[in-house]
């Protein structure tokens, strides 16, 4: 008997196209939902082979895409690519009702205005109530993962805050039944989620158990929505599954060994055995793995059990010391297979593209490979590209010109700080001259400079000389932090320069008749000088 469509309830949805296969006690089910189509077949109880091979009007996420069935129907849950933006012709308009029937031949749908069509509306709906075991059919609000809590205990987060400072934050551990947010691991960071709308701090793994860090308790036994931070979630896909590329044309291409990565918050690092990697061989890489992109080669997900021949085949560093279960493998075709517990994209044209930023020194003769891949080549593109713009605008000339017009400023900067420092030398020559020649040479000198340097202090101390004076010099923003010299007799300076830095409420050293350090409150000098006044005129009394 030749195959035929099976008649198919659907409804577009935010996030997901909803598709109800009705087909009365099916066997022989086969469901594969790819990127572009999906594939449907069964036999009904008559043998009557039904199939369908659709392309879809859209990319879909097939990795987050779900099938079920139930004793009479098939039900797919077919994840879109783009969210929110409706499917040509499935769209839900007010002279429509909410589940219209589908000849996925040609997609046309129904149109409201025939009874025979409506009838078989009705009909179809009558049957998903009688058959259908999973409740109600969704809501408008979008799909969500549904699981049990299993276990939530008092814990601690020890986390960096805002202001770089770390912090302890205090929350619980949540062990779910299952989980869709991956936890730490394999040089990649945890997810991003929330559960029940509260949000997940972090991820980490237990063993085969995964706990979640949330700050609101969770009964056991309660049943709960778990939904995942998409946007981070296929970040890092882009970046592992780059990063198994770039390993394997590195090894391929210059038998470059892979010893490490790590997925950095904004760029991600790979780790060679080499003690140098040229810019030529750099150059064949980012080309070889940008063809393999254009080529829309799949990437595949297998597990293997652990005795399987093919694991000795198989990329890998090793297992874990508490590894249970299968192995699982990512398989790029006809380009890698690796042993990896991350999350990945299914076919490379979701990499978009691969950018590698350059090379640097490693620990041990090894060498650091820097590299983007998908997203985050274009923000950086866009940070480039402001950057540009903003130099274009300062230098008064096209991006071709900015490294000479650069050059020429630090060349011109240069000459202007050496004229500057000859300039502030003789000035503190001249100076240091005028206060020997002061009525006040002999007691306590004070002066401030808001321009100036620890040279210019020590130039002038050096012009008056180690006589009887006691010398207070400071630099810097009279109303900030600066610097401060105290220079005089020995015994004097060796007694006075503690008890300046700690009104200065700073920190300096003494040596051989002079006291000079960092200050934080240069507004409290004439604390300093009154302090200097009663001393002289102790030491003035005393004699």
């Amino acid at each position: 008997m030749a195959r035929q469509h099976a008649r198919t309830l659907w409804y577009d949805r935010p996030k997901y196209v909803f598709m109800e296969f009705c087909v009365e006690d099916s066997t022989d089910v086969h469901v594969l939902i790819e990127d572009h189509r999906i594939v449907f077949s069964c036999k009904n109880p008559d043998g009557v082979e039904f199939y369908n091979e659709i392309e879809f009007y859209a990319k879909v996420n097939c990795k987050d895409s779900q099938d079920k069935r139930s004793g009479r129907s098939i039900t797919c849950f077919v994840r879109k690519w783009k969210e929110k933006v409706a499917w040509p012709r499935l769209t839900k308009e007010d002279i429509k009702p909410v589940w219209l029937s589908v000849d996925f031949d040609n997609w046309r749908d129904w149109e409201g205005d025939e009874e025979v069509e409506l009838a078989q509306v009705e009909h179809y709906a009558e049957l998903l109530k009688k058959v259908s075991t999973k409740g109600p059919p969704p809501a408008m609000d979008d799909l969500d993962f549904t699981t049990t809590v299993v276990s939530c205990r008092p814990a601690e987060l020890h986390t960096e805050g805002s202001n770089g400072k770390k912090e302890v934050l205090s929350g619980f551990q949540v062990v779910l039944e299952d989980t869709l947010l991956f936890p730490e691991g394999g040089g990649q960071p945890d997810d991003r989620g929330t559960i029940n709308d509260i949000s997940v701090l972090r991820v980490t793994r237990r063993g085969t158990q995964a706990d979640h860090f949330i700050q609101t308790p969770l009964t056991p036994g309660t049943e709960v929505q778990v939904r995942v931070d998409w946007e981070r979630r296929f970040d890092h896909m882009q970046q592992h599954s780059g990063q198994h590329l770039i390993t394997a044309v590195a090894d391929d291409l210059f038998g470059l060994k892979t010893t490490s990565w790590e997925l950095g918050r904004l760029r991600s690092v790979i780790e060679l055995d080499s003690p140098s990697v040229t810019a030529e061989q750099v150059a064949a890489i980012e080309q070889s793995v940008n063809e393999k992109i254009r080529d829309r080669l799949p990437v595949n997900v297998r597990e293997l059990s652990l005795d399987d021949p093919e694991v000795e085949q198989v990329r890998g560093r090793g297992l874990p010391d508490d590894h249970a279960g299968p192995i699982r493998v990512v398989t790029i075709k006809s380009v890698d297979s690796n042993m990896c517990c991350g999350t990945h994209v299914s076919n490379l044209s979701d990499l978009q593209v691969i950018k590698i930023l350059g090379t640097e020194k490693g620990k041990k003769n090894k060498t650091n490979l820097i590299f983007l891949a998908g997203n985050r080549v274009l923000k950086w593109m866009e940070r480039s590209h402001g950057t540009e713009k903003a130099l274009t605008a300062l230098l008064k000339c096209g991006a071709e010109d900015h490294v000479e017009a650069v050059k020429k400023l630090q060349n011109s900067s240069k000459l202007l700080q050496k004229n500057n420092l000859n300039l502030l030398r003789d000035l503190a020559v001249h100076i240091a001259h005028s206060l020997r020649n002061s009525p006040d040479c002999g007691g306590v000198i004070a002066l401030h400079r808001k321009d100036g340097d620890s040279e210019f202090m020590n130039i002038i101390a050096n012009e008056i000389g180690p006589e009887e004076t006691l010398l207070f010099l400071t630099v810097g923003d009279e109303k900030g932090a600066g610097l401060f010299l105290l220079a005089g007799p020995a015994e004097a300076v060796e007694t006075l320069g503690p008890r300046v830095a700690e009104v200065l409420e700073g920190k300096g050293a003494g040596k051989k008749g002079r006291f000079q350090g960092k200050a934080t409150k240069m507004s409290r000098r004439a604390e300093v000088q009154a302090l200097l006044q009663d001393f002289v005129s102790t030491q003035s009394a005393e004699e």
